[in-house]
């Protein structure tokens, strides 16, 4: 279905955006583990990391997972579907800190292999929110887990895509075209003979028109999609938008 201004009359005043926004990372989840994701690993929506720190919709794994697919992208028993993401847009080198540190977990903890972010009006609101938000996205990152961000919100123009590229060093690489702000952005952190990059696909969304379906990386070359369009359209049906 057309993508609708959430954050206008009439549609505002139809449904909440917060109402919207929950409902929607529950299908995002709902679609990753009933189609992509195979046992022993699971997506979950709005998960806390630390005492505020939130994420719309998180990939995790078990310790005890078994691998994933090969490089060579063959499929395994495990693995209910597989899926081929596009050529990434940009490939750009990056640097991560060197990082020493201590870590005590609890036996049979989840890795969290990636993170969706609907990006949400406080998001864009100031600068130190802008700044907060790509921080929390750049150290996913850094951490080797995935990110898959979507802005939809008309009520702000701020650009978040390129307040995360600012702060890794990236303000050359994956530009969307002037004056967009609304989009869907990815990227994977990588290491390629030995030099750390991050894997960008940008999107431009569009009033009425449909949304894109954006690669995951989980781990390795092993990707799934995220069916934006699909479960937007659900979303919308079921909280009688439709």
């Amino acid at each position: 279905m057309p993508l609708l201004d959430h954050f206008h009359p009439p549609v505002k005043d139809l449904l909440p955006w917060e109402a919207l926004h929950s409902a929607w990372a529950t299908r995002l989840a709902d679609t990753l583990n009933e189609r992509w994701l195979p046992d022993g690993f699971l997506a979950t929506e709005r998960t806390h990391l630390g005492a505020r720190l939130e994420i719309d919709v998180a990939t995790f794994e078990l310790p005890t997972t078994p691998p994933p697919p090969p490089a060579n992208g063959s499929p395994v028993a495990t693995l209910p579907r597989t899926w081929a993401p596009p050529a990434a847009r940009w490939a750009a080198p990056v640097t991560f800190p060197d990082c020493f540190e201590v870590r005590i977990t609890t036996p049979g903890g989840w890795h969290l292999l990636a993170a969706i972010e609907l990006i949400s009006p406080a998001n864009k609101d100031r600068p130190a929110e802008r700044q907060a938000f790509a921080t929390k996205c750049a150290g996913y990152l850094h951490q080797g887990a995935s990110v898959v961000l979507i802005d939809v919100v008309t009520s702000r123009h701020a650009n978040l895509h390129t307040e995360v590229l600012r702060l890794l060093g990236l303000t050359d690489a994956a530009p969307l075209p002037e004056g967009t702000h609304l989009y869907a952005a990815s990227y994977r952190p990588v290491l390629r003979e030995e030099r750390s990059e991050i894997d960008v696909w940008v999107e431009p969304c569009v009033l009425g028109a449909p949304l894109p379906v954006m690669p995951l990386r989980l781990t390795g070359d092993w990707f799934v999609p995220v069916e934006f369009e699909t479960t937007y359209t659900e979303t919308c049906r079921r909280r009688r938008l439709l």
